[in-house]
Protein backbone atom coordinates (compact mmCIF):
# COMPACT_ATOMS: atom_id res chain seq x y z
CA UNK A 1 0.00 0.00 0.00
CA UNK A 2 1.26 3.44 -0.88
CA UNK A 3 0.39 5.12 2.42
CA UNK A 4 0.34 3.19 5.67
CA UNK A 5 -0.45 4.57 9.13
CA UNK A 6 -0.26 8.18 8.04
CA UNK A 7 -2.32 10.93 9.56
CA UNK A 8 -3.89 12.84 6.71
CA UNK A 9 -5.69 16.16 6.69
CA UNK A 10 -8.03 16.49 3.73
CA UNK A 11 -10.58 18.86 2.30
CA UNK A 12 -13.65 18.02 0.23
CA UNK A 13 -14.78 20.07 -2.75
CA UNK A 14 -18.04 19.94 -4.71
CA UNK A 15 -16.75 21.06 -8.10
CA UNK A 16 -13.76 20.03 -10.21
CA UNK A 17 -13.01 23.62 -11.24
CA UNK A 18 -12.79 24.68 -7.59
CA UNK A 19 -10.53 21.68 -6.94
CA UNK A 20 -8.26 22.61 -9.84
CA UNK A 21 -7.95 26.21 -8.67
CA UNK A 22 -7.25 24.93 -5.13
CA UNK A 23 -4.41 22.76 -6.47
CA UNK A 24 -2.95 25.81 -8.22
CA UNK A 25 -3.31 27.80 -4.97
CA UNK A 26 -1.55 25.02 -3.00
CA UNK A 27 1.30 25.08 -5.50
CA UNK A 28 1.53 28.87 -5.19
CA UNK A 29 1.71 28.57 -1.38
CA UNK A 30 4.31 25.77 -1.68
CA UNK A 31 2.13 23.28 0.19
CA UNK A 32 3.12 19.67 -0.50
CA UNK A 33 0.05 17.81 -1.72
CA UNK A 34 0.07 14.14 -0.75
CA UNK A 35 -2.67 13.11 -3.18
CA UNK A 36 -5.80 14.32 -4.97
CA UNK A 37 -8.87 12.11 -5.30
CA UNK A 38 -11.77 12.59 -7.70
CA UNK A 39 -14.70 10.47 -8.90
CA UNK A 40 -13.70 11.03 -12.55
CA UNK A 41 -10.65 12.34 -14.44
CA UNK A 42 -10.22 16.12 -14.22
CA UNK A 43 -8.75 17.78 -17.31
CA UNK A 44 -5.59 19.70 -16.42
CA UNK A 45 -5.07 18.09 -13.03
CA UNK A 46 -2.00 16.01 -13.99
CA UNK A 47 0.09 18.99 -15.13
CA UNK A 48 -1.06 20.99 -12.09
CA UNK A 49 0.22 18.21 -9.83
CA UNK A 50 3.44 17.89 -11.82
CA UNK A 51 2.73 14.31 -12.91
CA UNK A 52 4.45 12.91 -15.98
CA UNK A 53 2.61 11.24 -18.83
CA UNK A 54 1.84 7.59 -18.17
CA UNK A 55 3.92 4.95 -19.91
CA UNK A 56 1.08 2.42 -19.93
CA UNK A 57 0.70 2.75 -23.69
CA UNK A 58 4.18 1.24 -24.08
CA UNK A 59 3.11 -1.79 -22.03
CA UNK A 60 -0.06 -2.09 -24.13
CA UNK A 61 2.00 -2.05 -27.31
CA UNK A 62 4.33 -4.76 -25.97
CA UNK A 63 1.40 -6.97 -24.92
CA UNK A 64 -0.18 -6.52 -28.35
CA UNK A 65 3.11 -7.29 -30.08
CA UNK A 66 3.47 -10.49 -28.06
CA UNK A 67 -0.09 -11.45 -29.08
CA UNK A 68 0.64 -10.69 -32.75
CA UNK A 69 3.81 -12.76 -32.74
CA UNK A 70 2.15 -15.61 -30.85
CA UNK A 71 -0.72 -15.83 -33.32
CA UNK A 72 1.25 -15.31 -36.51
CA UNK A 73 4.20 -17.53 -35.63
CA UNK A 74 1.90 -20.16 -34.13
CA UNK A 75 -0.22 -20.38 -37.28
CA UNK A 76 2.89 -20.34 -39.44
CA UNK A 77 4.34 -23.31 -37.56
CA UNK A 78 1.02 -25.19 -37.48
CA UNK A 79 0.22 -24.79 -41.19
CA UNK A 80 3.76 -25.26 -42.58
CA UNK A 81 5.46 -27.76 -40.27
CA UNK A 82 3.01 -29.44 -37.88
CA UNK A 83 -0.08 -29.95 -40.04
CA UNK A 84 0.68 -29.00 -43.67
CA UNK A 85 -2.60 -29.53 -45.48
CA UNK A 86 -3.93 -27.71 -48.49
CA UNK A 87 -7.42 -26.26 -47.96
CA UNK A 88 -9.35 -25.05 -51.01
CA UNK A 89 -6.24 -24.69 -53.14
CA UNK A 90 -4.53 -22.30 -50.69
CA UNK A 91 -0.81 -22.61 -50.15
CA UNK A 92 0.54 -23.84 -46.80
CA UNK A 93 1.59 -20.32 -45.77
CA UNK A 94 -1.56 -18.31 -46.62
CA UNK A 95 -0.77 -15.03 -44.84
CA UNK A 96 -4.05 -13.20 -45.69
CA UNK A 97 -6.05 -15.92 -43.96
CA UNK A 98 -3.95 -15.42 -40.79
CA UNK A 99 -4.97 -11.76 -40.38
CA UNK A 100 -8.35 -12.16 -38.55
CA UNK A 101 -6.98 -14.57 -35.94
CA UNK A 102 -3.80 -12.51 -35.54
CA UNK A 103 -5.90 -9.39 -34.90
CA UNK A 104 -8.11 -11.12 -32.33
CA UNK A 105 -5.17 -12.61 -30.41
CA UNK A 106 -3.43 -9.20 -30.46
CA UNK A 107 -6.47 -7.56 -28.87
CA UNK A 108 -6.85 -10.41 -26.37
CA UNK A 109 -3.22 -10.25 -25.18
CA UNK A 110 -3.26 -6.44 -24.99
CA UNK A 111 -6.51 -6.30 -23.02
CA UNK A 112 -5.64 -9.03 -20.53
CA UNK A 113 -2.12 -7.63 -20.10
CA UNK A 114 -3.42 -4.12 -19.45
CA UNK A 115 -5.98 -5.34 -16.89
CA UNK A 116 -3.30 -7.27 -14.99
CA UNK A 117 -0.92 -4.29 -15.21
CA UNK A 118 -3.59 -1.91 -13.91
CA UNK A 119 -4.36 -4.22 -10.99
CA UNK A 120 -0.69 -4.55 -10.07
CA UNK A 121 0.06 -0.81 -10.35
CA UNK A 122 -3.06 0.22 -8.41
CA UNK A 123 -2.55 -2.39 -5.71
CA UNK A 124 -5.84 -4.11 -6.43
CA UNK A 125 -6.66 -7.77 -6.26
CA UNK A 126 -8.35 -10.39 -4.14
CA UNK A 127 -8.13 -9.75 -0.41
CA UNK A 128 -6.70 -6.24 -0.71
CA UNK A 129 -8.37 -3.65 1.50
CA UNK A 130 -7.61 -0.06 0.53
CA UNK A 131 -8.79 2.49 3.08
CA UNK A 132 -10.62 5.56 1.84
CA UNK A 133 -10.60 9.00 3.37
CA UNK A 134 -14.30 9.56 2.75
CA UNK A 135 -16.87 7.36 1.02
CA UNK A 136 -18.23 10.34 -0.95
CA UNK A 137 -14.95 10.71 -2.87
CA UNK A 138 -15.97 7.86 -5.17
CA UNK A 139 -19.43 9.37 -5.66
CA UNK A 140 -19.56 13.15 -6.01
CA UNK A 141 -16.80 14.83 -3.97
CA UNK A 142 -13.27 15.91 -4.86
CA UNK A 143 -10.47 15.78 -2.31
CA UNK A 144 -7.05 17.25 -1.67
CA UNK A 145 -5.04 15.38 0.96
CA UNK A 146 -1.96 16.53 2.85
CA UNK A 147 0.33 14.45 5.07
CA UNK A 148 -0.18 16.00 8.50
CA UNK A 149 3.45 15.39 9.43
CA UNK A 150 4.71 17.56 6.54
CA UNK A 151 2.43 20.61 6.89
CA UNK A 152 1.31 23.15 9.44
CA UNK A 153 -2.26 22.17 10.39
CA UNK A 154 -3.51 25.71 10.95
CA UNK A 155 -2.04 26.82 7.60
CA UNK A 156 -3.78 23.95 5.80
CA UNK A 157 -7.10 24.67 7.53
CA UNK A 158 -6.81 28.33 6.48
CA UNK A 159 -5.98 27.14 2.94
CA UNK A 160 -9.15 25.01 2.85
CA UNK A 161 -11.26 27.96 4.03
CA UNK A 162 -9.74 30.27 1.40
CA UNK A 163 -10.11 27.85 -1.50
CA UNK A 164 -13.77 26.97 -0.95
CA UNK A 165 -13.56 23.52 0.60
CA UNK A 166 -16.99 22.39 1.75
CA UNK A 167 -15.48 20.62 4.72
CA UNK A 168 -12.14 19.35 5.98
CA UNK A 169 -11.10 16.70 8.41
CA UNK A 170 -8.21 14.43 9.39
CA UNK A 171 -7.92 10.68 9.44
CA UNK A 172 -5.31 7.98 9.88
CA UNK A 173 -5.05 5.74 6.84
Amino acid sequence: MKYKNKEVIYGLYNDEEVLLSAVHAANAKHLTIMDVYSPFPVHGLDPALGLEESRLHIAGFIYGLIGTLTAFLGMTWIFTKDWPQIYGGKPHWAVPSFIPITFEVTVLFASIGMVVTCYVICGLGPGVVNPTLDDRITDDKFCIAFDKANVNTSEVEQFFNETGAEEFSSKII
